[in-house]
């Protein structure tokens, strides 16, 4: 037992805790110093790091892992560096008059270990990303990165062992047993990003433990084209969106919604778009294969149901390539006519296929996305103002581009995060400080102050300040 994963997981766990217990507030000085090494880990090992996750893909574009890993956890520290002290400072908050000359205070403190879930989309950015704001906040953090990726997975323990002493991160690799193992430790808060359904076994476990959790999940993210919006401008940022990563992207936008008169032109644009950004696919660097044979193949599971259900597939194929199915290269699809009991419209596609639903009016649009849950994001493509308003207004998402796709998850200065089955909590900049802290209140009692006149023995003195009281609260 002793020598078991699960043993070896709670002595990490331990010897964190007892480290955190000796430096329970650590210094301005201490968690720039942290910063400043997991920034300088990604830098030296940036290759390294992009030639893993390729290899564990197949092949994923070692462009999008700079964009789109590298570069979002690198610009996540210098937010954090350069916004330190202020985040970290106590601060004065407002006390009633009938508590004064009293005076509050709010006092942010590390809530100790964190344990940080980390799926396979993107691997270093979904372990990093939440781990900057955890060590920022003065915490010490253990990190499950996903099994499916298992040459990134032993990068990423080296290269923190590297930068790291084991009592302030540590890395955890294993099977999925593992992971049930780690997110039943008592960590601090528990932080995962995955799908809704682990997501719920992952909140029943830490529930056992009380711990607080974070959950970035997913779900089936819309984009509306607004009958005001310019094709040819919002297209391309839609085939953009979709294919990074090749749609394995927790906000790729899922399905379109585009006016019935104008799906042609959206047909058409859309292969145009591809073409550009991908004359060739098979052979192509910048186009992603699907992560493995397992996910490929409910890919194909999911258009085969389409298609039998009635639905017209237009694959976009710019070269007119045939695909080596071993290399798992998907080519982006189209999918028209299509029908609420499709498999590919009850589940998170998490890959380049694209249902493409008509409307005559935007309420149509707003219905339909208020009958499903609630999604991570939400895409909208117009310049017609009240439109906009009202389809921000009316659905509830995690968080919104307008214009464009994917770009409101780099914002350092705006809250990340779900909604209900896409999500619970936030982080990314100062919010994700807040997430791993204890905001924690301060009343200060003056010596002189005027709390005895509500002392019992309880008579007519304590009656008249109730009433007083009453009225001026």
């Amino acid at each position: 037992m002793e020598n078991s994963p699960t043993a070896k997981l709670y002595a990490t766990l331990e010897r964190q805790r007892s480290a955190f217990a000796v430096q329970m507030n650590p210094d301005i000085a201490v968690r720039r110093d942290r910063l400043a090494r997991l920034a300088a880990m990604g830098e030296k090992h940036a290759a390294q790091i992009a030639e893993a996750i390729s290899a564990d893909f197949g092949h994923r574009s070692a462009h999008e892992t700079q964009m789109a890993e590298l570069l979002v956890v690198g610009a996540s520290v210098r937010h954090a560096q350069s916004h330190l002290k202020t985040w970290m400072k106590t601060r004065r908050v407002p006390t009633a008059l009938h508590y004064r000359p009293g005076s509050n205070r709010l006092l942010r403190q590390p809530l100790g270990v964190v344990g940080i879930v980390a799926p396979w989309n993107y691997p270093y950015l979904l372990a990093l990303g939440p781990a900057v704001a955890a060590l920022a906040a003065g915490n010490r953090v253990m990190i499950k990165p996903s099994e499916l990726v298992p040459g990134f997975c032993a990068l990423l323990q080296r290269i923190v062992g590297e930068f790291f002493a084991a009592d302030e991160m540590a890395v955890v690799t294993g099977d999925a047993q593992t992971g049930k193992s780690f997110t039943e430790l008592p960590f601090d808060h528990l932080f995962f990003t995955g799908s809704t359904a682990v997501g719920k076994l992952v909140a029943q476990a830490a529930a056992k433990n009380l711990t607080p959790v974070t959950l970035e999940l997913g779900g089936k993210s819309p984009a509306i084209l607004d009958p005001s919006s310019d094709l040819a401008v919002a297209v391309p940022r839609l085939a953009f969106g979709k294919l990074l990563n090749a749609g394995q992207t927790c906000i790729a936008p899922d399905y379109a919604f585009v006016p019935n008169e104008r799906i042609d032109a959206f047909v058409e644009l859309m292969q145009r778009a591809v073409a550009q950004m991908y004359p060739r696919l098979a052979a192509n660097p910048d186009y992603t294969s699907i992560v493995n044979e397992r996910h490929f193949a409910r890919l194909q599971g999911l258009l085969e149901d389409a298609r039998a259900k009635g639905a017209r597939i237009v694959a976009i194929n710019p070269a007119g390539e045939s695909f080596d199915p071993a290399r798992r290269k998907q080519p982006p699809v189209l999918v028209l006519d299509v029908k609420p009991e499709m498999k590919l419209m009850q589940e998170e596609i998490f890959g380049p296929i694209l249902p493409v639903l008509g409307y005559d009016r935007i309420d149509e649009a707003i219905a339909y996305v208020n009958r499903h849950d609630r999604p991570l994001a939400l895409y909208w493509f117009g310049t017609d103002g009240a439109s906009r308003d009202k389809v921000l207004e009316q659905t509830i998402s995690g968080g919104v581009t307008l214009n464009d796709c994917i770009w409101h998850i780099a914002q350092e200065d705006q809250p990340f995060g779900g909604v209900g089955p896409s999500g619970m909590g936030s982080y990314h900049g100062e919010w994700g400080f807040r997430t791993f802290s204890k905001e924690k209140p301060v009343f200060i009692q003056p010596r002189l102050n005027g709390m005895f006149l509500m002392y019992p023995p309880f008579g007519k003195t304590f009656e008249r300040m109730l009433a007083l009281l009453k009225r001026i609260t």
